[in-house]
């Protein structure tokens, strides 16, 4: 019997220089434990002068977690925060009732050629707290665990007896896993879902060989094997089976259709805050968005 409950292939979008990987939400399952939405960018080497640009644009009733391997994104919302995110540090940025943000490669990196390789995924908050105050913040002192030719950095939530101290809203585990040729570490049942995707090298669990960017949703109440003969990066995510159902329209999630409506009509009619320091530019509403669940 295979460990994989399920195994969803990406759609990728080429955007010129580097591809996007979208996973989730897919028609066969939208969500594992809190996470909605999971896109893999990269590996890529933007050409000198160029950057990737995503110019300001609305969430609500979510948050954000940027992840990367490679490279550096400026980060700035509605609140005033400005963060340039670099490996080994999580950007978590709560949309709560409503931020705006917008994501830019740093000037210092277009001069010589922007890297572009991580993780872009979106929670849903759970019942009762989708309409909580928007936050952001950005943590550095996260825990890493290493054994031998295993090495594992705890993003979000309590892995091999460490817990991260990112903000969580919903029991959530979320780690990046880099295994060295002969490595392997436990995947412990140590969460309602979990899923792995393999993003660089070769690995398996169990015997079971993971495909690149693929999200392998692992069996529930079993504890498994992640390893590696010749070297690999694996991500981890999951957490608590979230029960009611999310609606997905573009950048906004919600449990509310009409929710949705309404954010769509309050970023039309420009009611959403503006981003200091980057006010002059915005991604109109789409007549037909590149994220959607059936509503």
């Amino acid at each position: 019997m295979s460990d994989f409950e399920l195994v969803l292939t990406p759609v990728t979008h080429d955007l010129g220089q580097f591809e996007v990987r979208r996973v989730l939400p897919a028609k066969a399952r939208t969500m594992v434990g809190p996470f909605i939405f999971v896109d893999q960018f990269g590996p890529a080497q933007l050409d000198i002068g160029s950057g990737m640009d995503v110019r300001p644009h609305p969430h609500i009733n979510l948050a954000t977690v940027t992840w990367l391997f490679e490279g550096a994104i400026e980060h700035r919302d509605s609140l005033g925060s400005f963060s340039t995110i670099r490996p080994g540090q999580v950007n978590l940025m709560t949309a709560g009732r409503g931020i705006v943000h917008s994501e830019r490669s740093p000037a210092s990196e277009r001069k010589t050629g922007p890297k572009l390789y991580g993780m872009q995924t979106w929670l849903a908050l759970p019942d009762g707290r989708e309409e909580i105050d928007p936050a952001f913040e950005a943590v550095t002192d996260l825990p890493i665990v290493e054994d031998g030719r295993a090495k594992a950095i705890v993003i979000m939530g309590e892995l091999w007896g460490e817990r991260a101290q990112t903000t969580t809203y919903a029991d959530t585990i979320y780690a990046e896993i880099v295994l060295g040729a002969g490595g392997a570490i436990p995947l412990e049942e140590d969460a309602d879902e979990r899923a792995v995707m393999l993003v660089g090298g070769d690995a398996s669990v169990d015997g079971h060989a993971l495909k690149p960017y693929e999200l392998a949703v692992l069996q529930p109440g079993r504890d498994m094997t992640l390893e590696s003969a010749t070297g690999a990066r694996v991500m981890l995510l999951g957490g608590e089976t979230i029960t009611s159902r999310r609606h997905v329209w573009w950048n906004f999630v919600s449990s509310s259709r009409e929710r949705i409506n309404q954010a769509k009509e309050d970023w039309r009619e420009g009611r959403f805050p503006k981003v200091p320091g980057d006010e002059t530019e915005f991604i109109p509403l789409p007549e037909v968005p590149n994220t959607k669940t059936e509503n």
